[in-house]
């Protein structure tokens, strides 16, 4: 989508880039962050990343693509998503009250020096091309009120809710059915749901839901999104059975779901081979 708009918006397709590339390193904080438990200065090191990540990337959104987008269809579904994410991720980390069972920031947890330290370690080799001085609010010591000047703690619940039903709303209304964009929307808001609003239900009806629309679709896709359309399913079919018993009726739907059709029917175009 960035390299689509070099020649019109040179601007906005740099920015793209840079969201991208912001995007990448912060998934893989974020998988970091999953796996850790334990309260160490390399967990505040890699929360106060994701922190910083999110909200940059969240003001260059803001500022240099969803402004320029209107006319656009995947872009704007796109620029609408990360929004959501970007949400997400403060809701995950930085919400007061707590809602999600991810680690938090814990200032007591490791001794101020010993964060303080390790970060500047890590920040001055982080980037190509030479040592960088910290970004705003990881100045030493790194302390609770550092965090509070990068993040404030509050409420991000309501909004980040808001904007992950407006990205479905436009995927609905912009996208057919078994759009990998359009399963991406959904697959993140069900996620959402559990994890942070703690809808169960809701979010299994949203994966059933879904998985039921692209099975519906008569659309074609390229090989790219007929990929990306398979392991989104099958996520969403995983997300069916969330916090469900291996008798439930909705865990045999799911199952059903993602295997092949029977012999004899014939799938949507684009859908030759069954997901």
């Amino acid at each position: 989508m960035a390299r689509s708009v070099e020649n019109d918006n040179t601007i906005l397709s740099s920015t793209l880039y840079k969201i991208l590339g912001l995007s990448l390193r912060l998934s893989d904080k974020l998988v970091e962050v999953k796996k850790q438990r334990k309260p160490d200065s390399t967990l505040h090191e890699n929360i106060m990343r994701i922190l910083w990540l999110a909200r940059e990337g969240l003001k260059m959104l803001q500022e240099y693509v969803i402004p320029f987008v209107s006319n656009c269809v995947e872009l704007k579904v796109l620029a609408y998503k990360l929004r959501a994410s970007f949400y997400h991720i403060f809701v995950l980390f930085r919400n007061q009250p707590r809602v999600s069972n991810m680690p938090g920031w814990d200032p007591d947890a490791v001794p101020t020096g010993q964060v303080a330290d390790d970060y500047q370690h890590a920040i001055h080799h982080s980037l190509e091309g030479g040592p960088v001085g910290p970004p705003p609010g990881f100045e030493a010591p790194v302390s609770a009120l550092s965090l509070s000047f990068l993040l404030p703690a509050k409420d991000y619940l309501p909004t980040a809710n808001q904007y992950f039903e407006e990205a479905a709303e436009l995927a609905d209304k912009l996208l057919w059915g078994s759009h990998s964009l359009r399963l991406s929307v959904k697959t993140e808001y069900a996620a959402f749901l559990y994890e942070c609003v703690h809808d169960a239900n809701g979010s299994r009806s949203l994966a059933r839901t879904t998985i039921n629309e692209v099975y519906e679709a008569t659309e074609g896709m390229d090989d790219d999104m007929f990929r990306d359309a398979c392991e989104l399913v099958t996520v969403l079919g995983k997300m069916m059975r969330r916090g469900l018993g291996s008798s439930n009726t909705l865990h045999s739907k799911a199952q059903a779901l993602i295997t092949a059709p029977t012999a004899g029917t014939t799938p949507p175009i684009g859908m030759e081979n069954p997901i």
